[in-house]
Parts: C-alpha cells; sequence; structure tokens
C-alpha cells in the first residue's frame, strides 16, 4: 500500500536582512535536499517575511518508518546546516 511522508519546518533566519538574501538561502538550501533525500520541497509560507519561513517537504513510499526516517533525516540536516534554527516541525505519515 502506498504511503506518504509529509514534514512542514517552521524556521528562524535570524542575521537575514533582505528578501533576496533570504531566497538565496532558501533556493540553496531546497535544492540540497531535494538531491540528498530524494523528496519533493518548497517554500510554503511566509515567503514575505524576512526572517522566518515555513517549507514543506513530501515523500511517497510503500514503508512508513523509512518515509519517517527519510523526514527525520531532513530535520537532522537543516540542525546542522547552520544557516537556519528549526522553531517547531510536523511530521505525518499518510
Amino acid at each position: 500500500m502506498m504511503q506518504v511522508g509529509t514534514l512542514e519546518i517552521i524556521l528562524d533566519l535570524g542575521g537575514i536582512h533582505s528578501l533576496k538574501q533570504k531566497r538565496g538561502i532558501i533556493k540553496g538550501l531546497l535544492s540540497k535536499i531535494r538531491k540528498k533525500f530524494e523528496v519533493a520541497a518548497a517554500e510554503i509560507a511566509e515567503q514575505d517575511t524576512i526572517r522566518s519561513t515555513c517549507l514543506g517537504f513530501s515523500a511517497v513510499g510503500n514503508d512508513a518508518s523509512m518515509l519517517q526516517s527519510r523526514l527525520q533525516k531532513i530535520v537532522n540536516f537543516i540542525e546542522l546546516d547552520g544557516q537556519t534554527v528549526i522553531i517547531d516541525f510536523r511530521m505525518d505519515i499518510l
């Protein structure tokens, strides 16, 4: 049976001073995550807010535990990246 994993992450971008700078950081981060974890990824809210954003990720598979592991690895990757701080996140397997 097909499983869908979703992840929503709210990030603080403390040292950012312009939307152009924010978009550069977010674009690079999303690109790295898409390639490394083979997930769909997008900025889903807070696009016009300079110092925060909300990113969404999704993946499809047939093993819920594998999807949960992949999404948790994304959370860990963002934490270690150091450009942002995770404020909150929500993970669901449907």
